[in-house]
């Protein structure tokens, strides 16, 4: 098992390595993995949505039972029945039982689908964000070589080549920068 760790370990480092290098596609890949992350949780909510349905419904069933038993108890008192009265009333309370702890799970579903549409909306919010942070990286991208065309092709060879050292380390310290945000978003997201 230890070579393959090592073996594991060697290609997670080389990954980390690229993406460090071409920070565009770390922000693509957190995209798509948000894009998943918003995809099973709308199937969440969805699943949830028809538990909380059916669960409504079997309350409603239940509380049906009960008021018909309700109305037994009452015909058999009044028809001097006590013979009747306790197994009915004992079959009430056992349905009321039974209808609070119904009710219980509702309330825990419900509370659940709360809880994933707030993730839901956060999930959306992180997304829009990454892709605007995309869409400038590939916007700063684009002007930059745009930049570097243009100074080619005017011939400025002595001063493009001064100047593209302080635009290399512009371009380093925007990666860095990118890098850093990413980061900070990785870690808001852990949250």
């Amino acid at each position: 098992m230890g070579l393959f760790d090592d073996f594991s370990r060697f290609l997670e480092d080389r990954l980390e390595e690229f993406l460090r290098k071409n920070p565009h596609l770390e922000l693509e890949m957190l995209l798509e993995q948000l894009r998943e992350q918003e995809e099973d949780t709308l199937k969440l909510i969805a699943d949830l949505r028809v538990q909380e349905k059916r669960s409504q419904d079997d309350i409603l069933t239940t509380a049906q039972e009960i008021q018909r038993w309700h109305i037994r108890i009452q015909k058999a008192k009044a028809a001097n029945r006590d013979d009747l009265v306790k197994p009915a009333q004992a079959r009430e309370d056992a349905l009321l039982r039974e209808g609070n702890q119904k009710w219980g799970q509702m309330q825990g579903l419900k509370e659940r689908l709360s809880q994933s549409q707030d993730l839901l909306t956060k999930i959306q919010k992180r997304r829009q964000e990454v892709q605007a942070k995309a869409t400038a990286a590939q916007q700063a991208k684009a002007k930059s070589q745009t930049k570097q065309r243009l100074e080619t092709d005017t011939g400025q060879n002595k001063s493009s080549s001064y100047y593209g050292k302080f635009d290399e380390l512009e371009e380093q310290f925007r990666r860095l920068e990118t890098q850093e945000e990413l980061e900070q978003m990785k870690r808001n997201m852990g949250k």
